[in-house]
This record gives C-alpha cells, sequence and structure tokens, in this order.
C-alpha cells in the first residue's frame, strides 16, 4: 500500500465515524493538497488512468483521487478535508444528477461550490461517447468479455434501449467491471477526444 493509498483508506475510516488523527498526520507528511472527490472507484480508476497517460504522477504533485461510495458523502467529505477542516483545496467530478450534493456540500465547507466538473450522464457515459459504441465493443472483446457483452445485447429487456444505453448498462452488470473499464477506456482513448468534464478536471489539478 502506498502512502496514498494509506491517506485514502484513513479518510475512508475517518468519514465513517472513526478518528481523523491518522488521515490528519498523513496530510501533514505526504503533504497533501489537493483531494479530487468522486463517487466511486471507477471514476478514481479513470482520472488516474488518465493522468499516467499524460505523463503524471497525481500522487507526487500532492493530489489525491478519492472514491466517497456515493455523492450523498460530498458533504461530508467536504467538511473533513475542505477549508473546515484539514484546509485542502477540494475540486471533483460527478454525474449531471448528482451536482447539487457536491455544490451543497462545498458550499456548506468553504470551498467553491463551483469548484467541481459535470458529467451529462455519468462518466461512463461520457468515454462511450468519446470513443463510440463500436471501439468499445472492440475493446470489451479485447478484455476477453466478447461473449458476455453479445449474451447481455441479445436479451430482451435491452433491444429496445439505444447502443450506448446498452453498453453503459453492460459495464455496471458486473461487480468490478466499471472499475476495470473505468482504467481500460481510458486508456484506449485519442488523447484529443478526451470527454471535456475529465479534461477539464485534470487540466485543474
Amino acid at each position: 500500500m502506498t502512502d496514498m493509498d494509506a491517506f485514502r483508506t484513513a479518510v475512508t475510516a475517518w468519514a465513517a465515524g472513526g478518528s481523523g488523527d491518522t488521515a490528519r498526520d498523513l496530510a501533514a507528511r505526504l503533504p497533501v493538497r489537493t483531494v479530487v472527490l468522486l463517487e466511486g472507484r471507477s471514476d478514481v480508476a479513470a482520472v488516474e488512468a488518465l493522468a499516467a497517460r499524460r505523463g503524471r504522477d497525481l500522487a507526487a504533485e500532492g493530489v489525491c483521487a478519492l472514491s466517497m461510495n456515493g455523492a450523498t458523502n460530498a458533504a461530508r467529505h467536504a467538511r473533513l478535508l475542505g477549508p473546515s477542516g484539514l484546509g485542502l483545496r477540494l475540486t471533483g467530478l460527478c454525474d449531471e444528477a448528482e451536482r447539487a450534493h457536491y455544490a451543497r456540500g462545498l458550499a456548506a465547507a468553504g470551498a467553491d461550490p463551483d469548484g467541481f466538473f459535470v458529467c451529462v450522464a455519468d462518466l461512463e457515459d461520457e468515454l462511450i461517447r468519446a470513443l463510440g459504441v463500436d471501439r468499445v465493443g472492440e475493446i470489451v472483446d479485447a478484455e476477453g468479455e466478447g461473449r458476455a457483452l453479445r449474451t447481455f445485447l441479445n436479451q430482451p429487456a435491452q433491444r429496445d434501449r439505444s447502443p450506448l444505453l446498452r453498453m453503459r448498462r453492460f459495464l455496471g452488470t458486473t461487480s468490478g467491471r466499471k472499475i476495470r473499464y473505468g482504467r481500460v477506456l481510458v486508456e484506449g482513448l485519442d488523447l484529443s477526444r478526451v470527454p471535456a468534464p475529465l479534461d477539464g478536471l485534470l487540466a485543474s489539478l
């Protein structure tokens, strides 16, 4: 486990009601300067994959990409980590439907309520549209899941949905798949076609 992984673990425990001593000590020692508040681990995988492709080491830059396990936890994390807590700069990436959770949470913690980036539906939707459904299918096949994808697409419940929506649903059907493809889809991107919210987030760090 890296020091940044230890910090993430300590923050998660703190947000769940534990002591913040370990998180405080690690934040001072690393040091951490910015926390990227993300809804889940698939978003963390995507952000870190794009940073790596652009030759950046976020941890070395003092940037922590943090999964909050749901946007409804934004206020709690902002309070612990932002101006009213550890005093770290906060930013993030969220789905359009969760914008209000982020804005309220950051504002209540004294952080910039507009200091985050919003995906139209979610990050998977952004990545699928940037790559194209056919290219995502090729990537899924290369990952050894082509048969699983074809089986899923042939289910009666999927036939009336758009190709993009069906692909989004496929990525969320198995535990751990969204996390895996958060990284894999970013690795397959043409870097001139990075979705605007993800591109803007990286540029802001």
